[in-house]
């Protein structure tokens, strides 16, 4: 509910509704006349329906407003081949995963696995890598992130511009694996593994590290991207030294323009250091687009014909745009909480602490203030992560080391907005992969680190579970 909608319909009813208008101006109380709990404070929005990860915030002034639709715009428009009658939206490949963010982003939210194995893997990327062995190979990982293919760089892409010919096209087969539940339910896992059909330059030899990559939701970035390092180091405990089985730290990557490793917070093993880097290194690997923070063009040493492709410029996306476009990925408004005083959440709410998942899942943070970013600044947020590397076992692992990130270690995602994914998208794939068809099966996946909140499920009641899933369902 935005306050001005308040104001402006209670206005006239007496003082005692301008005092509810004003206690509802500070935002839902949890647990409190059945509304739902501020998941990203003041960018938080009471809406459960398909556009729920697609709004402004509505902390945003009139002249931010502008700024978000200008982003939007570039966001959900497509881009075309060079050159264009269109400039300012010209230079799309020459190869390329999609042709706008929208495609891997269905409605601001994350994308799905392929219905039918002929279908082409919009929204699912996969990344290639050579296989460090050496020192040298190691220190060049550490360093640099990862050891690019000579022939297909560091991600497959399976779309050309015409006249050109995609590096690769894949389809997907399935591994599949099966845990039995204490109350004797068995539940069917399934691995999605890429299979090629088709390769530009012949299949990857055996020391190439894949790992498929699904989009994720975007809502609340700004409010991850404005915390600061220090609050998410306070989580990490590298060398477990509470004893609770869980040391998450942070990966060591590499800033555009820097010499130096930073801290990562974007991406599925906290790659990227910042937002706007994220979004430029998306338009570089997924629609070939330049960037002043990435400024050459996506073509391997192989790629004769990609390197003789005509541009959209240099850059093709503008400092203007992709300060546009990141202001509208960090101001996306959150929906709030749902269902906070119904028991059985109430319940699964218990459960999800009980069972440890707090301990990489955090619950809350607070803002700090900085003055360019007001709208973001000093909010109680729940996004239900702590932005570290944890290693989750070899079931999850790509084996594929990201910076310092290894091949069984993964970012925490966060959960706030989960449970509209069927609801946003039509459909639900959850993990790095897009492996989970439901929350459970997302649960059961996690090893390693979570080795005991899994073990804990589990063994709970057919009640328990169908508790905890309800809890997520109302992030």
């Amino acid at each position: 509910m935005q306050t001005t909608a308040v104001l402006v319909s209670w206005k006239t009813r007496g003082v005692r509704h301008l005092l509810l208008a004003a206690l509802l101006m500070m935002g839902p109380v949890p647990g409190s006349w059945g509304f739902g709990i501020q998941s990203g404070g003041q960018s938080s929005i009471d809406r459960a329906d398909q556009n729920a990860f697609s709004l402004a915030s509505p902390a945003l002034s009139l002249q931010q407003r502008h700024d978000f639709y200008s982003g939007s715009d570039l966001f959900r428009s497509p881009w075309v081949i060079a050159p264009a009658s269109n400039r300012s939206r010209d230079g799309l490949g020459p190869l390329s995963n999609a042709n706008g963010c929208r495609d891997c982003h269905t409605l601001d939210g994350r994308g799905h696995l392929p219905t039918h194995p002929d279908d082409n893997n919009v929204s699912l990327l996969l990344r290639v890598s050579l296989r460090p062995e050496t020192d040298v190979q190691w220190q060049q990982v550490r360093e640099q992130g990862v050891i690019p293919h000579p022939q297909y760089g560091a991600q497959i892409q399976d779309f050309a511009n015409p006249g050109l010919v995609p590096e690769a096209h894949y389809r997907l087969r399935y591994e599949t694996t099966h845990v039995t539940l204490a109350d004797g339910e068995v539940v069917t896992l399934s691995r999605p593994l890429p299979e090629w059909v088709e390769t530009a330059y012949g299949e990857p030899a055996a020391n190439v590290n894949w790992s498929l990559r699904l989009a994720p939701a975007i809502v609340g970035l700004g409010l991850l991207d404005i915390l600061d390092d220090e609050q998410i180091a306070a989580f990490a405990d590298p060398d477990d030294r509470d004893g609770d089985g869980i040391s998450g730290r942070p990966n060591r990557v590499r800033q555009a323009g820097s010499d130096g490793l930073v801290n990562g917070r974007y991406g599925w093993k906290a790659e990227q250091p910042s937002l706007r880097q994220q979004n430029a290194a998306a338009f570089l690997g997924d629609l070939g687009i330049t960037s002043p923070l990435f400024p050459e063009e996506n073509c391997t040493p192989a790629a004769t014909q990609c390197r003789q492709a005509p541009t959209g410029g240099s850059p093709e996306l503008s400092d203007t745009q992709l300060n546009q476009i990141t202001f509208y990925t960090a101001n996306l408004a959150v929906p709030q909480r749902r269902n906070v005083r119904d028991p059985q959440v109430k319940q699964g709410e218990a459960l999800f602490t009980e069972a440890g998942c707090a301990g990489c899942h955090r619950v809350a943070f607070v803002t700090p203030k900085v003055v360019r970013q007001p709208q973001l600044s000093g909010q109680t947020i729940h996004p239900y992560t702590d932005l570290l590397l944890h290693d989750m076992g070899e079931g999850l692992a790509d084996h594929r080391p990201v910076f310092s990130a290894s091949g069984s270690e993964w970012r925490t995602p966060p959960l706030w907005g989960i449970g509209l994914t069927a609801t946003v998208t039509g459909q639900e794939h959850y993990l790095h992969d897009g492996r989970a068809r439901n929350l459970l099966e997302a649960i059961l996946w996690h090893d390693g680190e979570a080795r005991a909140s899994k073990a804990f499920v589990v063994s709970a009641s057919r009640e328990q579970r169908a508790a905890l899933v309800a809890f997520l369902q109302s992030l």
